[in-house]
């Protein structure tokens, strides 16, 4: 399987520290049964690039995964289930739609006024979340006929893939992000799955810690799943 290394770049998640990756070589073809084994190894997908960290000086990207079969909402989850009990759930294609990017923008402008993604082209924006060879799904949340939230995620052998959420900031009382992963869970559990893969969880970088929340989590330590903490 051949791979690249891009540059040592500044973290996106950790201050002061460098990061680089591995990259599965684009003249390699990759599909949906093919990304079932290697994201059980670490790999995670950005549009149609499969990559997992390689940083020689830091180890704190942990790939996770959840056992969604043993998962139990916590009383703080139970609550935010109750709360968005009248959202309305829609199931599409990874095709672009103009609500979507307009509520993908919202959601940058209001929580990643720093980052790189603020007022990315449609064409930038399709191209991250959705992939030629891996079959994504789009899953709108609506509340009284009005756009809320969508979370991505790619639907693999034997797991989903969260693979990014967004919401309306209007609605940002009603945690659409935690229940978007426990919406995840549930469909999983319907389908006979056994994972649900959250990407990596950095305990010292807030906006990755908050896996921890969702139990039993499992880590890919020294290249074996163990559970977290």
């Amino acid at each position: 399987m051949p791979l690249y290394l891009d540059n040592p770049h500044k973290c996106s998640y950790l201050d002061d520290l460098s990061a680089q990756f591995a990259y599965i070589h684009p003249d390699f073809s990759l599909n949906t049964d093919f990304y079932s084994q290697l994201i059980s190894q670490g790999f995670r997908r950005s549009g149609d690039h499969a990559y997992k960290p390689y940083c020689t000086t830091c180890k704190k990207c942990i790939p996770a995964r959840l056992a969604v079969q043993d998962f139990h909402p916590s009383r703080q989850q139970r609550r935010t289930l109750k709360k968005n009990a009248d959202i309305e759930i829609n199931i599409k294609p990874a095709k672009f739609e103009q609500a979507h990017y307009d509520l993908y923008q919202r959601y940058q402008l209001s929580r990643h006024t720093d980052g790189g993604m603020t007022n990315t082209t449609e064409e930038n924006y399709i191209n991250f979340l959705s992939s030629d060879w891996c079959n994504t799904l789009f899953i709108e949340f609506s509340c009284n006929n009005e756009l809320a939230g969508l979370a991505v995620v790619d639907l693999l052998d034997n797991a989903l893939s969260a693979v990014y959420t967004f919401f309306d900031p209007r609605f940002s009382a009603r945690s659409l992000g935690v229940y978007a992963v426990l919406w995840q869970i549930d469909h999983a559990k319907s389908l006979g799955l056994e994972w649900l893969y959250l990407g990596y969880w950095i305990e010292n970088c807030q906006k990755m810690s908050y896996k921890i929340n969702y139990q039993p989590l499992q880590g890919l330590v020294d290249n074996q799943w163990r559970a977290i903490p």
